[in-house]
């Protein structure tokens, strides 16, 4: 079975950049691995748990939309 490449784009570095905030202190605040965050972050990832993204959006005072946006292939 293969599987159907994404559109979805993860700005998870930007928004780190931004709040002048390492992968590392994100991690211990979200409660979420760094590797799994790394893999987000990198655009590895199939899909997140709702609780992850909300907590994401809580410690980085952001919203769903900051964090991923969808890239038309046309």
């Amino acid at each position: 079975m293969t599987e159907e490449p994404h559109t979805i784009e993860v700005h998870l570095d930007t928004v780190l950049a931004a709040r002048d905030m390492t992968l590392t202190e994100l991690s211990h605040r979200v409660g979420v691995s760094i590797v799994n965050l790394s893999n987000l972050k990198t655009g590895k990832v199939r899909a997140i748990r709702f609780s992850t993204l909300t907590r994401l959006c809580e410690v980085l005072d952001c919203q769903p939309g900051d964090l991923l946006t969808y890239r038309s292939q046309r």
